[in-house]
């Protein structure tokens, strides 16, 4: 199957800092690749000149061969990336439908009077939980809702514009057993829908749970890229320790 996305010698500095140093990873279609290391090790930063966000220092970003340059996060979600920050960048006195559609609201009317078309907005967002198979229901406020609902809410909200990369920045961290269950359940839906996801996590058995590979960034530098069939959370631990010098 041919690779969606393709980085070749990613390097990220900022000043004399070096965050990235000629990084290569790919992901195909309907994969998950685990992307692990300690913090600081990069992870953030690879991701986010995926997103848009920065730009590499040198190297190349492609997407299905053709090399692309993106230099803001409206450009790269066009072309049909998108991520979801740890915090969720979520509004907790919204509903979840006017969460799902923030900043992308349906309107109705005539001319200039423009209103929220809020029945077609919730009937949306309705049908992307029922794709997920989340019980998370429209019309509730993010306020109160569980972390497993907000983690539903938010990856939602990466569905309206049919994305073919998802990167989820640490999506089970700070939330109970159940709930990290419910969410490892919404990164498979996306898997089942042909979508390609990258996991940002520290939490090892997540990783084995729901990727085919993992990749391990240590002080800026890929030191492991390998299926989850041939690794162990053991030499996992070692690689992002550096107990474990590569794999």
């Amino acid at each position: 199957m041919t690779d969606v996305l393709q980085l070749t010698g990613i390097s990220k500095h900022f000043g004399a800092i070096e965050a990235l140093m000629g990084v290569d990873l790919a992901i195909a279609p309907g994969e998950v690749v685990g992307l692990m290391g300690d913090n600081g090790a990069g992870k953030s930063t690879l991701c986010r000149i995926i997103a848009g966000r920065f730009t590499p220092s040198t190297g190349t970003v492609r997407l299905d061969g053709k090399e692309m340059h993106f230099r803001r996060p409206s450009e790269a979600r066009e072309a049909g990336i998108e991520m979801v920050h740890q915090d969720l960048a979520l509004c907790d006195n919204l509903s979840a439908a006017l969460n799902v559609f923030l900043g992308r609201e349906l309107t109705m009317g005539v001319g200039p009077l423009r209103f929220l078309n809020k029945r077609a907005m919730q009937a949306k967002a309705a049908e992307l939980f029922a794709e997920l198979k989340s019980e998370t229901r429209p019309g509730d406020l993010v306020k109160q809702m569980s972390g497993g609902q907000r983690q539903a809410v938010a990856i939602a909200r990466t569905r309206l514009s049919e994305p073919r990369i998802v990167l989820l920045d640490e999506p089970t961290a700070a939330i109970s057993v159940r709930q990290v269950a419910e969410v490892l359940d919404l990164i498979r839906r996306l898997k089942d829908a042909g979508i390609a996801v990258i996991l940002i996590s520290h939490r090892t058995p997540d990783v084995f749970a729901v990727c085919e590979r993992v990749a391990v960034l240590r002080r800026g530098t890929k030191v492991a890229d390998k299926p989850i069939a041939e690794t162990s959370p053991e030499e996992v631990t070692g690689l992002i320790t550096g107990a474990v010098e590569s794999a």
